[in-house]
């Protein structure tokens, strides 16, 4: 049976995700060279697919039976995409160079 999750972070468990994320998780993802910019929706949010959910270090490989990926949105109080990348950037998110 498929299922679905949806979490919520706000305050410190919010920042502190991000910082593992962007400091531990995405460069362990093989020949990463930064996350697209193609993922804002227009309204100052940012998508981004994750693959393999093993790029995070608190997952034991040994008790994986499949790898799944997840959907990661970052929602800001940004205006439109402009305001949500320079928000993003100056936070510390890897993205491609363009």
């Amino acid at each position: 049976m498929k299922i679905g999750v949806k979490v919520t972070l706000r305050r410190n468990k919010m920042y502190e995700f991000f910082d593992r994320l962007v400091t531990i998780s995405l460069p362990r993802v093989r020949d990463f060279k930064g996350v697209g910019l193609n993922g804002f929706d227009g309204n100052g949010n940012y998508n981004l697919g994750v693959k393999e959910q093993i790029i995070f270090p608190e997952i034991k490989i040994n008790k994986i039976n499949k790898l799944t990926g997840m959907n990661i949105t970052f929602v800001t109080s940004a205006k439109n995409n402009k305001e949500s990348y320079e928000l993003l950037n100056e936070l510390g998110m890897p993205f491609k160079k363009k």
